[in-house]
């Protein structure tokens, strides 16, 4: 065949190791490839919200996004990561000859610590804490997450840490596995850890041929019974469940476990099966499970799952809701917006240059006057969506930015005349009008709508909060505290207000809404 075979990945160190390894594979068979690095869901604009399509995976969903836009034939993941129900028009296509399954302990100093009563741990899964307190109940874990670089650096910098927890196959993938580590042959791995997925379109038979060239059988039987057991238990929560099965003379072995969160009740299951026979595995382990306390034990995870992790100041939609991964999430608009009247005369006349920074100051003017009536000839906005509501009820857009401080930028440098009109709010994007009165472009301002700070006082313990503007920032601080929060900020406007108050604030990739769910997802990955 060939055709060129594009192999869509993410662009950290070890997805471009798991995809390389697949394009080895196809290479070596005589296959083209190409290696289709995606960095961003901003990147790609689908006609349909990618919600409608199913896709609900955080480390998955770039990627499928890709590939149901035509931009990629194929996507490499690592398989533990991948939701057990696949979106509508993908299909598992083939999945590797498995790596090292089991989890590494990787020491601070040394091992001495495992026989001392006091001692901590870190790790970010919840399946890895509740076994590591299963077995050792009076150590500390604390939460550790990130890219393994990451990880490794932060055990390095805490120096009451003893040991931090990693997958044996990604940390030795990429080479950073320290000589001294050891496997935990005793913890149950996460389903499907160690293996590598590949995914393609159900109806493009030829790529699909092709992946089965290089399908592991024996992985795949393995893999498809622990994703089962997983989906037949989770329910939906976030659950320290963990399987393994493998082949061994014939017959397929299986073992299964559930456990509380702290570690205090654990339920396991064995099961071994004639190969040919095991199809009934999963369904086997599940029910055993669920009869002998699992039930009970779900039914707590669910209400713990209950607990409000993180705040958006911004009211989500229900399938934005449906983007974020194991997260207990609430949100409630903490701006209110009253529109104004704008003057009929002044939109009735030609203005030269208008800037818009807001879909509130849209639905203001249109709100005035009917759009013939308006008389605009250029047209200057901040954000994709603003503009796509802009040429829908205004007229085209001249340039857009996906920041004001960019727009600000490129008009200095090309702004037809030396005046613009900016419809704004009461509160104003001041580095946009500063930075163009600066270089002696005139700013008329007016005041399309009235931002109104409405916040609510919230519960404590929300670890984290979602900003879209700076003035959400200064409704949230109106009847709440910082301390020990995480601010999750839609652009870098936002930042620098939320930095004056916030220890950790992190920044989108790019401005929507959708990128900083993606960066919430991530920090609880």
């Amino acid at each position: 065949m060939s055709k060129l075979i594009r192999i869509g990945t993410r662009d950290s160190e070890l997805a471009l190791w798991q995809a390389k390894t697949v394009q080895q594979q196809l290479e070596h068979l005589g296959h083209k490839t190409a290696l289709v690095p995606i960095k961003s869901t901003g990147d790609m604009l689908l006609d349909k919200p990618i919600y409608e399509l199913g896709i609900v995976g955080v480390f998955t969903r770039i990627l499928d996004s890709a590939m149901l836009n035509n931009e990629i034939d194929i996507a490499v993941h690592s398989l533990k990561d991948v939701p057990t129900l696949l979106p509508q028009g993908i299909v598992q296509a083939a999945v590797l000859k498995r790596g090292n399954v089991r989890d590494t302990l990787v020491f601070k100093y040394n091992e001495e610590f495992l026989s001392q009563k006091d001692a901590v741990i870190a790790t970010g899964s919840l399946r890895r804490k509740a076994q590591w307190l299963n077995r050792y109940p009076t150590h500390t874990v604390v939460g550790l997450r990130g890219n393994v670089n990451t990880r490794l650096q932060k055990l390095e910098d805490n120096e009451d840490w003893n040991a931090a927890i990693f997958a044996a196959a990604g940390i030795g993938r990429i080479g950073l596995r320290p000589e001294d580590a050891i496997n935990l042959d005793w913890m149950i791995p996460a389903p499907a850890q160690g293996a590598i997925m590949i995914t393609a379109r159900a109806e493009d038979e030829d790529v699909l041929a092709i992946c089965q060239e290089i399908n592991h059988e024996e992985t795949e039987i393995c893999t498809t019974i622990e994703r089962k057991f997983l989906n037949l238990l989770e329910g939906g929560c976030s659950a320290p469940i963990g399987a393994l099965a493998y082949i061994k003379n014939e017959e397929v072995v299986f073992n299964g476990v559930l456990l509380s969160l702290d570690g205090s009740k654990k339920i396991e299951v064995t099961r071994t099966e004639k190969l040919g026979n095991h199809h009934h595995i999963a369904q086997y382990g599940a029910d055993y499970i669920l009869e002998r306390g699992g039930s009970r034990i779900m039914n707590e995870l669910n209400d713990a799952d209950r607990k409000i992790q993180v705040f958006s100041t911004k009211n989500l939609s229900e399938p934005q809701r449906q983007l974020f991964k194991n997260l207990n999430v609430e949100s409630t608009d903490f701006l209110k917006i009253s529109l104004n009247r704008i003057s009929k005369p002044l939109l009735k006349t030609p203005i030269e240059n208008v800037i818009i920074t807001s879909q509130n100051a849209v639905e203001a003017i249109t709100a005035s006057v009917p759009k013939e009536e308006l008389q605009f000839k250029n047209i200057y906005c901040v954000g994709r969506r603003t503009k796509r509501l802009i040429e829908s009820k205004i007229g085209k857009v001249t340039h857009s930015e996906n920041y004001a401080s960019a727009l600000a930028a490129y008009l200095v440098d090309f702004i037809d005349g030396t005046e613009v009109t900016h419809f704004c709010s009461d509160i104003r994007l001041d580095e946009l009008s500063q930075t163009l009165e600066k270089n002696h472009i005139k700013v008329n301002e007016v005041e399309a709508y009235k931002t109104i700070l409405d916040s609510e006082k919230i519960d404590a313990n929300v670890e984290g909060i979602m900003f879209y503007s700076p003035s959400t920032v200064a409704s949230y601080l109106k009847n709440n505290s910082s301390e020990n929060k995480v601010a999750y900020c839609i652009g870098e406007t936002t930042a620098r207000e939320a930095k004056k108050y916030f220890q950790d604030v992190r920044v989108a990739k790019v401005p929507l809404v959708e990128s900083v769910i993606d960066l919430v997802n991530e920090n609880y990955a």
